[in-house]
């Protein structure tokens, strides 16, 4: 389905990265992605692609995606060397909890710096090829939380609300010019994140999800895939919730 396609994909050493990393190599896509601490991770999922696809062209860049300069040079390098990005999937972010009134400003920043900045400086570097080359899709993970916000995340719901307009806005900008720019709004999906929530705060949001689970990262990396193929051609500015029927 994605033979000939290059990818590159934020935070792709571990979580929903990870797993979107892994659906494009049983596709035969060219796999990029970024990681910023554990090259071990990184070492994990290349080997991982390995398995599924022998045969497949897999490499992952160490870089800070909030840090503008990293940016330019490190995705300029990739340019470089493959000539194009095709698809790009903005999932990289992190959390710095805390209810608001305790809120260091350290912590605001840095979420902002990683979850908002961290997507216009990856899309910036990415979107003048997609122009010149006539084609591009530009997938972007924000989360429901931006949608109904949570206590103690003022400063990661910020950020993934603030995906919405980008998301909507760009698509407006670039759809003339063959460019899909969508989002993934996923719910409560199983990862590092969610496994260190006490049983107790588990249960209570499983209890407000109709489905009555946890979602799989392999859930939001197939809806990637989906919105990354030709079936979607004539979707663009649209935020698919992938959230069990949390926030609908």
């Amino acid at each position: 389905m994605f033979k000939d396609k290059i990818v590159f994909i934020t935070g792709g050493s571990r979580g929903i990265g990870k797993a979107v990393a892994l659906e494009f190599a049983k596709h035969d896509a060219t796999v990029i992605f970024n990681y910023t601490n554990s090259d071990d991770s990184a070492n994990e999922t290349i080997r991982l692609m390995k398995e599924i696809n022998s045969q497949g062209t897999f490499e992952a860049v160490k870089f800070d995606i909030s840090i503008t300069s990293d940016s330019d040079e490190k995705i300029g390098a990739i340019l470089d060397k493959y000539g194009r990005i095709d698809i790009l999937v903005n999932n990289a972010g992190i959390t710095r909890d805390s209810l608001f009134m305790r809120m260091k400003e350290s912590q605001w920043d840095e979420v902002f710096n990683v979850n908002a900045k961290g997507v216009f400086n990856c899309t910036k570097n990415v979107v003048r090829s997609m122009v010149k080359n006539q084609y591009g899709k530009i997938i972007s993970i924000t989360s429901v939380v931006g949608e109904m916000g949570n206590p103690g995340q003022a400063n990661y719901s910020s950020t993934k609300s603030a995906i919405f307009g980008f998301t909507k806005s760009l698509a407006k900008e670039l759809g003339s010019k063959n460019i899909n720019v969508n989002a993934i709004s996923p719910g409560f999906i199983e990862t590092d994140i969610t496994e260190g929530l006490p049983d107790a705060i588990k249960q209570k949001y499983m209890e407000m999800i109709p489905l009555a689970k946890f979602g799989q990262a392999e859930d939001v990396a197939k809806s990637v895939l989906f919105l990354a193929s030709d079936d979607s051609s004539y979707i663009t500015g649209e935020i698919l919730k992938i959230n069990g029927g949390l926030y609908t």
